[in-house]
Formats: structure tokens, sequence, C-alpha cells
């Protein structure tokens, strides 16, 4: 194998500042009120996009008990707002066109322009919700002379509403003309109604309800039957009133392709002129005051704030909407790194007589910070001397309150050293750690992980090659008997290891992993031991050695077994802690984009990949869920659906790859859909309130978990030899 250079002792990076100011207000809550009003906002956008109904779809009539005769066999236009309920015709030879479900902005503005070119007017049943979508339209129409009427705000069946539903209905689209074209109306229309001779009880109901709010209620008594056909011949014929008589002709401008009633309505016009009709409004057909009015003030205030709420919620979710699209790709292109580089760094390192270099023999130091061990710390202490590698373990007790040290001292075990300090931080303890090591391979190992024998054999190796700086072990989960644990397996499969092969072949490793991994003694010293800087201290270290030129590398055969959080509030102190630790490792380093040599290799190369897949990515994957929830609701169910299993079978394609790699277990897959729903969540949240902490400057402090003691039950392959008796390790 070809060798590289020896890196240059170059003069260190210029002195980069350290962490911001103290907290002001905790991420979670700010997060918390993020989550929410873009929460309001999609619920607010799914109510005024969901798709509106058109009237093919009836609901089944019932009685007509309450009906009046003289509502059943009168007029289309039924006055409910005093009692007893009447009901009016147009005159003989008057025409109120009325179109329904807009405005739209394909076909309304269509549609204006045939009635402007025949000089008559119309009356628009407007959504409520389109009206809010498309203000300029609703005050188009009424510039053009039209009069606007309301066809309620999200196009329910109000013969199954309650009262309080349809009041809101009407209300909120009165607020809605009120805001888009400063006028409100008394007419209303009911979605799904017909003539007058189609009013069941529960109809009857709505007009008594409407005119009780003040609406009148305009139904029809000619149906072009645009919403059934697409043939322009069959709508006039349809939409021509019988016998010289007055009519309501019902039309459409929205809910569909309305190409055919635009044609139909540029022939119907001038036919009936011919035969002596006038066409005007609902109102003017029946002498009534402008049925707009201006709003009042404060209406018009509330409107307005309406329509201003919509735009935003519809600009968020346009947004949204491409960054889902940007979500899919960098899903894909994750994808393509894995099975390309991923499956190239593993090929390499098994074909036939590949090698580091000579076989590394010399003994190495290994260094574990405890603060607090006692639960594992004997475990962990047994399977680094129990393994096939010579080695010197030191032991630092970090002002552990537990009797950590003395449990150590205690098994007796030689070449073992504990070296008692104040507690000062996981930081201050390994570099204390480093500096009573004597060889000039140091292995930094966690004080809850245990190593197969093999493992520090295996870290040695890559020192052979005077270029390597670092080697990342392979550090997996211990405790998979709970949902927990297996979800953390299977991201730390998916995810961490998956990931360092491809850093590997990139040459750009960002992290090699607290639990598990090894440094050469001189590139510790040349970057000046591990920082304090970030709570991400592995990260911080494995930066700064890579931008000193050195190679760091991934053996995954070396594998450490830690034991991973057993709690939900575990779990989330912890990622909490290594979200806004790698944020702040990656501010740290910021400069090494702009810089020259290694350091800039790594900033152009190794920073942009840790920002997008580490940061950028899990912040923007739960909009995959969030519009599986949004389509269910609001759009079409079954293509939601689809989406997003589209999403999960490439996760999925992913998992089963990364997990042939590391020889994991294929069953613990099935668990892969819940931890997309569940898990996914939570990491984002972790994240979202870690960007929030550091935008607001907050300074978080090392937060301790408790253990629970599971490495001397955990059933793990090729770990030290134990005792049949005990259970421990056999260390003779």
């Amino acid at each position: 194998m070809s060798r590289r250079r020896r890196p240059d002792k170059a003069a260190p990076p210029r002195p980069i500042p350290r962490r911001l100011v103290v907290p002001r207000r905790p991420g979670w809550f700010v997060a918390a009120i993020g989550l929410l009003f873009l929460a309001c906002l999609l619920v607010g956008n799914g109510l005024v996009h969901s798709e509106v109904g058109v009237d093919a779809h009836r609901q089944p009539l019932g009685g007509h008990d309450q009906v009046p005769r003289s509502v059943l066999e009168g007029g289309p236009i039924i006055d409910g707002r005093r009692d007893p309920v009447r009901s009016f015709t147009p005159p003989p030879r008057t025409v109120a066109l009325t179109f329904d479900d807009g405005p739209d902005p394909e076909w309304t503005p269509r549609v204006l322009a045939v009635l402007r070119r025949h000089g008559v007017p119309g009356t628009f049943m407007m959504v409520g919700a389109l009206a809010t979508r498309h203000p300029g339209l609703v005050r188009e129409v009424r510039d053009s002379g039209s009069e606007l009427g309301v066809h309620t705000f999200t196009h329910p069946d109000l013969r199954t509403s309650s009262d309080a539903r349809l009041r809101e209905e009407l209300s909120t689209s009165q607020l809605a003309l009120a805001g888009a074209a400063g006028v409100t109306t008394y007419l209303m229309r009911p979605p799904y109604a017909s003539g007058p001779s189609s009013l069941d009880d529960l109809g009857m109901r709505t007009v008594r309800a409407a005119g009780a709010l003040g609406f009148v209620t305009v139904l029809s008594d000619v149906d072009s039957r645009d919403w059934a056909t697409q043939d322009a011949d069959a709508i006039v014929r349809h939409a021509t009133p019988p016998r010289d008589q007055g009519a309501v002709v019902l039309m459409h401008d929205a809910g569909g392709d309305r190409a055919q009633t635009v044609v139909a309505l540029d022939r119907l016009i001038p036919d009936l002129k011919a035969r002596g009709y006038r066409f005007t409004t609902v109102s003017d057909a029946l002498g009534l005051p402008s049925a707009n009015p201006p709003a009042r003030p404060s209406d018009r205030i509330r409107g307005l704030v309406v329509v201003a709420a919509v735009g935003v919620a519809t600009s968020l979710v346009r947004v949204l909407a491409w960054l889902l699209l940007a979500t899919g790709a960098l899903v894909i292109i994750r994808l393509l790194l894995m099975i390309v580089l991923a499956h190239r760094h593993h090929r390499r390192r098994r074909l036939p007589g590949w090698r580091w270099g000579p076989p590394v023999t010399r003994p190495v130091s290994v260094v574990v910070p405890a603060y607090n061990e006692r639960e594992n710390i004997a475990e962990v202490v047994r399977s680094l001397v129990g393994g096939d590698h010579p080695a010197q373990v030191v032991v630092v007790d970090d002002g552990s309150t537990d009797g950590t040290g003395e449990i150590v001292e205690g098994l007796g075990l030689p070449g073992v050293t504990v070296v008692r300090q104040p507690n000062q931080g996981k930081p201050a303890a390994l570099n204390t750690g480093i500096a009573h090591a004597r060889h000039d391979i140091v292995v930094l190992v966690d004080g809850d992980t245990i190593v197969e024998r093999s493992t520090l054999r295996l870290l040695a190796q890559p020192f052979a090659d005077p270029t390597v700086g670092a080697v990342s072990g392979n550090a997996k989960v211990a405790n998979q008997r709970g949902l927990i644990g297996r979800w953390q397996c299977i991201e730390y499969v998916m995810g961490f290891n998956i990931d360092r092969r491809v850093y590997d072949v990139l040459g750009c490793m960002p992290t090699v992993p607290g639990a598990v991994g090894a440094f050469r003694r001189e590139a510790l010293e040349q970057v000046g031991g591990v920082s304090a800087d970030t709570l991400a201290e592995d990260t911080d270290l494995t930066i700064a050695v890579g931008r000193r030129g050195w190679r760091v590398v991934y053996e995954d055969g070396a594998r450490a077994w830690t034991e991973a959080p057993t709690t939900w509030s575990q779990l989330w102190r912890q990622r909490y802690r290594w979200s806004y630790g790698t944020m702040q490792s990656i501010w740290k380093h910021r400069r090494a984009v702009l810089e020259a040599g290694p350091s800039g290799r790594f900033g152009r190369i190794g920073l942009p990949h840790l920002a997008v897949f580490q940061v950028l990515l899990p912040l923007l994957a739960p909009l995959v869920d969030v519009f599986l929830v949004y389509g269910l609701l609001f759009l079409r169910p079954w293509q939601t659906v689809l989406g997003w299993s589209g999403v999960l079978l490439v996760q999925t394609v992913g998992g089963v790859f990364a997990f042939r790699l590391d020889r994991e277990r294929l069953r613990l897959l099935w668990l892969l859909p819940l931890q997309q729903i569940v898990y996914r969540q939570l990491m984002y949240a972790v994240l979202l309130q870690s960007i929030t902490t550091a935008l607001a400057g907050v300074r978080m402090r090392w937060q301790k978990l408790d253990r629970q003691g599971v490495l001397a039950t955990a059933e793990l392959p090729d770990a030290a030899p134990r005792s049949p008796r005990t259970g421990k390790t056999d260390t003779s």
C-alpha cells in the first residue's frame, strides 16, 4: 500500500471564539411556540385549500313535513328572516345567472369576460375559503357590476351541520368578503342544494337558521347541469327557462373543468336576449336593496386579518412543499452515497492481502473517563484488559460520589491505574488520562462501554500508516431489549456507522465517537488535547485533527457495546447535547471553509456534509410525516399514503443495505415504520430545540445520564470470556 507524506507540523489554526452567552429563555419553550404556530397555520391552510365538492354529490333527501307548501311550490329565493317564511320568483323573462364554487383563478375571469362582452351581470356565490385565497378575483367580480353571495366557507352539507357550525361557516364567509372586497352580503346558497321542491326538513332548518342570521337563501329553479356534462349543447338546453318564465339559473365558475360552461354561456345569453329576456342580479330581480353593502370598519379589519393569515399559511405551505421535495432529494442522495461509497469502503477493506502496513503489536494506552459509573465500570475495565492486545488502562475518576474509583481498585487487575481528580467535566478527565498515558496510541473509551476481545488490536492496526491520526471504532447499542434501545440500534447502524464509511472514503471524518476511538499522541498534542469549547468534545477533537492534515479512518471490526438511554427523558437529554454540540463544532470550525490545504478540504467537504446530513436532513425529515397527516385530512388520502410509503421504501432499502454491512439482524427492521413515525419526531423536536437554543445564545451544561448496569448481562458476540459461575470477565 502506498503511503502518504506525514502531515506537516504547521502552526495551529487561528484562535476560534468560545461559546456564546447565557440563556434568556429555554430553547424548548421557543420550539414549542414555533411548533404550535406551524400547526395552526397548517390547519388553517388545510381548511381553505381542501378540495371543494360540486353539486353532483347531493345527500339523500328526508321528509318534507316541516316545509310549508308555499315554499315547496314557490320560487327559488326564500326569505327566512321573518315568519312566515316567504319565497319569490323572478318576473317573467327575467334571468338571474348564478355561479357556484368560485372564485377560481382560471375560470372566474373567463366567465366574467363573457358577461362583460354581452353586458350582463351575474350573482357569484363564493366559497369563503377560496375568496381568502383569491381576494383579487373577489374585487374583480364586485367591480364588474356583478353581485356577491356566499356558498359557505368550506362547502359542507349544512343540512347535517350543527347550528354552531352553520354560524361559523356563514360568519367566516362574511369576513372573507369583507377582507377581500370591503363588502358584506345577505345572499346565501347552501352547498348541494337544488330547487325549492327538493327542500326536506333538514334543508328547511338550514333556511330558518340562515334567516335568523340575516341571510336570504338563494336556490335555483333551472339547473344547467354543467357539473354533470361537458357538452355545451346540453348545458344550453338545460339552462334555458321553459315557456318564457323568469328563473334563477345555476351554473359553476369553479369545481372542475368549466370550458364547456364558458362556451355554453357565450351562446345562452344571446339566445335568451333574442327571445326578449333581460339579465339581472338576484337582488335586482326582486327589487331588493343592494346585496353588497359596505362592511363595517371592524368587520373589514377582521376580514383583512383572515385574508392575511390565509396568505401567510399558503406561502408557508408552498415553501414547505419545496422543502419536502428537497428532503426527498436528500434522502435519495444519501441512499446513493450509502450504496456507492459505503460499499466501496466495505469492498476495499476485504480485498485479499489488503492491510494497513506491518502489524502493530506495541501496547496502547486506554483512557476511561468516569463519573459515577459504578453500574458498569467493572465490566468495562475487565473487557479492556481481557482482550488480545496489550494495554495500559487509565481510569480517571472525575469526582465520583458512588465509589467508582474504589470499585476499579478493588478489581486488582494488572496494568490498570486509577487517577482521581475533583469533578471538572469529561474533557478535563480525558486530558488528565492522556497525560498519564505511556504509549503513542491512545484509545478513548467511555465508562459505560465494553469492548470485544479484538477491538484494541483492530484499533491499533491503522496506525501502521504514518498519515493516520485517529481511528473510529464501531459503537453499538448493548441494551436492545426495549423499544427505545432497538430504535437506537437502527439509528446507530443506519445513521452513525454507515455515515462513517462514507466519511472515510471522502476523507472528511467529523466524529470519532467518544464511546470508542483511538488517536495518535502526536495528533492530540498538535491540537492541544481535548477542548471544552463544545458539548460534543469528540466531534470538536476529530475535526481539529482532520484540519491538521491527519487521516481519520473507520474500522468497522473494532466493535464496542455501549449502554444507550432507556427512557425518553434520558434520550432527549443525550440527543439534545449531541445536536447542540455538533452545531457548536460546525460553528467553531467554520473558518475552515475559506482556508487552504487539509483544513480547507475538510471545510469544503466535511462541514457541508455534516451540516446537510446531520442537521438539515433530520430537521426536514419530519415534513414527510407532517404532509402525511396533512394529506390524510385535507388532500387525497390514498395518494398521500402512497407517497409516504415510497419514502419509507427508500429508507427500508437503505436499512437492509446498512444492516448487511454491519452484520446486524434484519428482523429489527420491522420496527422501522414505527420509528419513522415516533422516533423521528423526537429527534426533530430535539434538533429544533437545539437550534433555538443556539440562536438564543444558551450555554448548556453537561448532562449525566442515569445508568442501569445492563452490560453485565448483555448478550454480546466476541466479548472477553466470562466466568460461567459469576458472569464476570475471566482475566486469568
